[in-house]
């Protein structure tokens, strides 16, 4: 522990510098929900149910499956993540840039508290040039979904970092039906363009598919969002037993209208849809190459994965506009930049015993990761040319786990899931600012423990309680000085921040089916998160921040009343708060954080001609600052889906999205920024508005 000089390694140094720090990956290994006892009367509502009472360990976690996607309107890919129940998915910018994310009392940011793979990779990166735990899913294919895997709060041992307020595990086909042509249009610009297939070859499955995307969007200045992106994975046998190599490569660049301050709209300066630096935008791209192997049997189940990613983005932003000065001036557009390659590897083995009579499974597994960040940036910029540097990073992020977890079956009505996960890190920075490199290693222990009763008239109940974590910028981790010029504060010394964040969490909870065709899932949960320094991306320093303690309570409901008709409602409310502040505060809101959400969806396919969804979300008002003086207003929006077979290779669809035209925000924040006209800095609400109704069309032809 503790800091010391960065040096370099010679090349032979390196590369067994990379043999050591990939023996895993702190990803979410498909299929361990709960282990393998299944000596319980399962109960099963139907494939697509949010959970399988007899098998799960919590009351919110869930399984959701393709079917349930395939009638979901969508106006952006990571809007899948929104079947988990709670989660809502908003944009402050271009569509090329990562989604912000709410859940259980917490504004993610873009993903800081909320893990993501994609067949075994991660999403989230640490140490981003834009903010920790980045959850970049632009490049995902909803329609490539087989299932996807969620969990709430940090009681799983084998899901490590970003995961305290939930994670989520999604999984490609290795197959697919029938093979496709698709061809959208829609206002604004909108194009897209699918091809997907999945032949058989050399005793197994190539799936293919190639995506090419382009949207203008209802900005006043056009979007022009070009996207390419692509997919071939080839497999043999099945998830359990068989193994998979998938190569994908995903390419974007776009310009950004991101969020204006409401005096602007209030003076007739901008529209809503109007913007203050035209020359804000992006691109990014993400290629990767992916193995996993999967060997189960009766007595034991063996898996592993490993992965290489090659990652960049450059993103320029402007959120103050004029405070640096615009007449004459440069402006506040700043760049952040972000170059590295990701590997990683993964195992675990599950061993399935009888115990003196009690069904036992044992889990051991062992992860982790390693980021070889080239170059993270913040620099300041007029019109994308950079004129300052603020920050400029080498990276070096390593972390290795290994975790256990045991489930027994004690009795015909009672199992328990014990677990406990142990995580080291080494940071390594080689900054700019001679003052901010160094290198610090940390380590965090993480017990679990899961106790399930029932179930009784098809009724399970839930104890968790359980520790976890999220990391922290490599780079706050070894600041010492304050490297920002525009700041009244540069070259100053700062607290660095605190590596390893830990987070505590209870929950009770009940699944039941005792209603015909209904799986409903009640949970009255609480985290707390321990005193914390942030660092900001923006800003490339630290802030500081406080104790927190969420608190709140979350429903959910599937229902089947009929074969061809699904209906799922979700309603959560959370309270969060502060435990401890100072001066600096005047409040103990934590801003942003969300309180009330709720959801309606209604799907149709009866394998006829007609089909169809209906989604209604509401996205309830939040705190913008800490003394709750200032508020965000509520929004509901609601998206339609109709789809009708004209024969048995071709497939009409028609998306309204934002059906009723609600004029409302997709997100609102509070701070100050100055405007040409104006001399001084001025607090006011900046907000990014909700896409206006919007008809897509999609013709999709089976071959």
């Amino acid at each position: 522990m503790g800091n010391r000089p960065s040096r370099n390694i010679s090349r032979p140094g390196r590369i067994m510098h990379l043999i050591w720090v990939s023996a895993g990956a702190l990803t979410i290994v498909p299929d361990t929900f709960a282990g393998g006892i299944q000596t319980l009367d399962v109960v099963e509502v139907s494939a697509d149910s949010e959970g399988l009472i007899g098998l799960a360990g919590t009351a919110s976690e869930g399984t959701v499956t393709a079917r349930q996607l395939e009638n979901r309107p969508l106006l952006r890919p990571a809007e899948v993540l929104e079947v988990v129940p709670g989660l809502i998915v908003s944009q402050h910018s271009g569509d090329g840039k990562a989604n912000q994310y709410y859940l259980r009392g917490f504004n993610l940011d873009h993903g800081t508290d909320f893990a993501t793979t994609l067949m075994g990779m991660p999403v989230n990166m640490p140490t981003h040039g834009h903010g920790q735990g980045y959850s970049d899913l632009q490049f995902l294919i909803p329609e490539l979904v087989d299932r996807m895997q969620y969990r709430k709060g940090p009681y799983a041992a084998n899901v490590g970092d970003f995961a305290s307020a939930g994670s989520a595990s999604i999984d490609y086909f290795r197959t697919l039906d029938t093979s496709f042509a698709e061809w959208s249009v829609g206002g604004h610009g909108y194009r897209r363009g699918l091809l997907a297939g999945s032949p058989q070859a050399g005793g197994g499955n190539l799936l293919y598919a190639l995506e090419w995307t382009q949207n203008n969007g209802p900005w006043v200045l056009p979007e022009d969002l070009g996207k390419l992106n692509g997919l071939l994975r080839y497999s043999q046998g099945t998830r359990d037993n068989g193994w998979s190599v998938t190569g994908m490569a995903y390419k974007a660049s776009w310009d950004s209208t991101d969020q204006v301050p409401q005096r602007a709209i209030d003076q007739g300066l901008i529209s809503r849809f109007g913007n203050l630096d035209p020359t804000d935008g992006g691109k990014t791209h993400r290629y990767s190459l992916s193995g996993e192997w999967s060997e189960k049997a009766n007595d034991r189940w063996t898996r592993a994965n490993a992965y290489v990613i090659d990652y960049g983005l450059n993103l320029w932003s402007n959120f103050t506009f004029c405070t640096l000065g615009c007449n004459p001036g440069p402006g506040d557009q700043f760049e952040q930049a972000d170059r590295r390659q990701v590997y990683g590897l993964n195992a675990a083995r599950t061993w399935y015993r009888d115990w003196n009579g009690r069904a036992t499974d044992f889990t051991l597994g062992l992860q982790s990761r390693y980021d070889d960040i080239g170059n993270v940036g913040l620099y300041t910029t007029t019109a994308r040319q950079r004129w300052g540097t603020i920050n400029q990073n080498r990276v070096k992020e390593a972390s290795f786990a290994l975790y256990g977890e045991s489930q027994v079956q004690w009795a015909e009505k009672f199992r328990s899931l014990i677990g406990l996960r142990g995580d080291v890190y080494r940071f390594d920075v080689t900054s700019d600012t001679p003052q901010n490199s160094g290198r610090v290693n940390d380590s965090i222990a993480s017990p679990k423990l899961s106790l399930i009763f029932g179930p009784w008239s098809k009724t399970e109940y839930y104890v968790n309680y359980g520790y976890g974590f999220h990391s922290n910028d490599a780079r706050g981790v070894t600041a010492r000085i304050n490297p920002d010029f525009r700041d009244p504060g540069y070259g100053q010394p700062v607290e660095a921040a605190t590596p390893l964040v830990r987070a505590k969490g209870a929950e009770l909870g009940l699944r039941s089916a005792i209603v015909p065709a209904l799986q409903t899932s009640l949970a009255l949960w609480r985290l707390d998160l321990d005193s914390e320094l942030l660092f900001v991306g923006d800003a490339g320093t630290t802030e500081p921040s406080f104790p927190s303690r969420r608190t709140g309570i979350e429903w959910a409901n599937y229902w089947t009343p009929t074969p061809q008709i699904t209906v799922d409602a979700d309603l959560a409310m959370s309270r969060a708060r502060y435990t401890s502040i100072d001066s600096s505060v005047s409040g103990d809101y934590i801003p942003g954080t969300i309180e009330k959400t709720a959801s309606l969806g209604v799907s149709y396919a009866d394998g006829g001609k007609w089909s169809g969804g209906l989604r209604l979300r509401y996205f309830g008002p939040r705190p913008l600052i800490e003394d709750n003086s200032v508020r965000s207003k509520s929004s509901t929006l609601a998206n339609l889906r109709l789809g009708y077979r004209i024969d048995r290779h071709t497939r009409l669809a028609v998306d309204v999205l934002n059906l009723f035209d609600a004029r409302v925000s997709d997100i609102d924040y509070y701070y100050a920024s100055q405007l040409r006209n104006e001399a001084a800095p001025v607090d006011d609400l900046h907000t990014h508005p909700s896409e206006p109704r919007t008809f897509r069309v999609t013709l999709r032809f089976n071959y």
